[in-house]
């Protein structure tokens, strides 16, 4: 008998294009505005993608491989250690992006994920979406990183 891993689901609203939010959400320099890391990839299917640090050192402290690009409504990857493949039991995240006339649904579903990760992500997603909430909203990231509150 297989167990299914949990998800975590999260959904914001965006006064934004569905164009913004997936350029957002797919641009390196953008990603390392609100993220504090750059995203990085060509966003094809099969490609890799690294979330590198900004502070210069070409680190990546994570990453995967592209499963879906449907710009601009839909993104899907895995989520995981750089480098690592795209197996069954990969962590994946999928991004929709839903334009309803001047904004946007922004739903993330994080699937595949163990216990522990499920409770990092559960602080990481919300703190991650509020800086690219309010950096599209009014050009600016969050005053501090939202995922250092205690």
């Amino acid at each position: 008998m297989t167990v299914a891993k949990p998800a975590f689901v999260y959904v914001t609203y965006i006064h934004a294009t569905p164009q913004r939010v997936w350029e957002a959400l797919t641009d390196a320099d953008l990603t390392g505005v609100y993220w504090g890391h750059h995203n990085i990839s060509d966003w094809q299917p099969g490609s890799p993608w690294e979330h590198r640090r900004t502070d210069g050192s070409g680190i990546a402290d994570g990453g995967g491989v592209v499963l879906e690009a449907d710009p601009p409504h839909r993104l899907t990857m895995t989520f995981g250690e750089a480098g690592s493949p795209a197996g069954p039991d990969a962590s994946a995240v999928t991004f929709r992006i839903e334009a309803h006339h001047d904004i946007v649904r922004l739903t993330v579903t994080h699937g595949n994920l163990s216990d522990e990760d499920l409770a990092e992500v559960s602080t990481g997603w919300p703190a991650v979406m509020a800086n690219l909430k309010s950096l599209l909203e009014t050009g600016r990231a969050l005053p501090q990183a939202p995922w250092d509150m205690p």
